[in-house]
């Protein structure tokens, strides 16, 4: 069987809730769940990244709608491909996070040392005790022989205890982290549901495969970044392949999920996505289905720079027809233009100015900001 490219970009849209219009009734764990997960994130250019890729999905969600499920536990914290938000159903499935994320974090010798194990029964006495914490209620100091970029050692030792499972996120508030016991965050008929290593991996491998539609082993393991390429290639043994049209018109062969259907033909409108959607999270992905290069430029020297900063891809239908910067000053009501690149071999008329114009004006008026002003004219 082979997959045409623009069916493929059709379906991959459609499996990341971007094809019909974003309206309608608001059921955020249904996006959530439908996602797999959101990746959180700290920066707000206009708003941070989690609220930003759910609003893409419904623009009737608000940015008080996600944290009360955290707090509620509907939700858990931890990491993906980075900090994210996951379905509280998700928890048996996670064990093996836990302990390769715990793993990972704990090759330094500071941890096995007497320090590193009295900070870690302070910070755990303290927590049972007071009840959740955030990292301002510790105070440690660095050793003097420390870089300067080195974390104090009870920043440390949560990071540690959190990657490892061995701590959890309680809530958020203003987007600082309160740590907490398991015990006392997750649901007790999950938190004492162990499942095997091999139970694990096949619902991550096979869940990744259904969200992406088809795959290669190295992108199904990617996709929770909860299991190697390896072990998704032992996975994969057996599933059916297909061949797969990329843009430029050449073929490979991808592993296939096995309830694919045809997608539909997507909403026509313009859509501003942010830089971390999960849409486009996959770069070298992006490019082979749509032909789109994008980067984020964030932490690159801004005389080496293509674009800019924090730079949104412009999505019209199934194709990418351009980038634009923001910035937004809440204070002043004020939503800037600050660089527009159109994308090569697109034409940008009038009427698609205009898609643009209103879709600028629904995004300023989701963060509370009355005016759009094209800094560049």
């Amino acid at each position: 069987m082979r997959l045409s490219n623009l069916e493929a970009r059709r379906l991959w849209l459609h499996n990341h809730g971007l094809s019909g219009a974003p309206t309608g009734p608001l059921d955020v764990m249904s996006i959530i769940n439908a996602l797999g997960f959101v990746q959180i994130d700290s920066v707000r250019n206009v708003t941070r990244a989690h609220h930003h890729i759910l609003w893409s999905r419904n623009q009737n969600y608000r940015e008080k709608h996600l944290w009360p499920m955290l707090r509620n536990r509907q939700l858990f914290e931890h990491y993906t491909h980075d900090a994210s938000l996951i379905p509280m159903q998700t928890l048996p499935m996670w064990r093996r996070q836990f302990t390769r994320m715990g793993k990972y974090v704990a090759k330094s010798e500071w941890f096995a040392s007497k320090a590193g194990q009295h900070s870690i029964r302070d910070i755990i006495a303290r927590i049972e005790a007071e009840g959740p914490l955030s990292t301002h209620a510790f105070s440690s100091e660095l050793d003097a022989k420390s870089k300067t970029w080195a974390l104090p050692p009870h920043k440390i030792a949560l990071d540690k205890m959190w990657y490892a499972g061995e701590l959890t996120t309680s809530h958020r508030e203003k987007f600082i982290k309160f740590y907490d016991t398991p015990e006392r965050v997750f649901p007790a008929h999950l938190h004492t549901d162990h499942r095997s290593d091999k139970e694990q991996i096949n619902w991550l491998c096979t869940e990744a495969l259904n969200r992406l539609g088809f795959a290669t082993a190295n992108e199904i393991a990617k996709f929770w970044d909860a299991v190697s390429t390896k072990e998704a290639r032992a996975w994969a043994e057996g599933t059916p392949e297909i061949e797969l049209e990329a843009a430029d018109g050449s073929l490979s062969r991808t592993y296939v999920a096995p309830n694919l259907q045809t997608a539909p033909k997507p909403s026509s409108r313009l859509r501003i996505l942010n830089p971390f959607d999960p849409a486009i999270r996959d770069r070298t992905r992006l490019e082979r289905l749509f032909g789109f290069e994008y980067r984020n430029e964030m932490f690159v020297p801004k005389a080496k720079r293509r674009w800019g900063y924090y730079v949104y891809p412009l999505l019209e239908g199934a194709r990418f027809v351009g980038r634009v910067e923001l910035k937004a000053d809440r204070k002043t009501g004020l939503l800037s233009v600050t660089g527009f690149w159109p994308e090569a071999g697109v034409k940008w008329g009038d009427a698609r100015h205009a898609k643009l114009d209103r879709e600028l004006c629904r995004f300023a008026r989701f963060v509370g900001i009355s005016e759009v002003d094209w800094a560049l004219d």
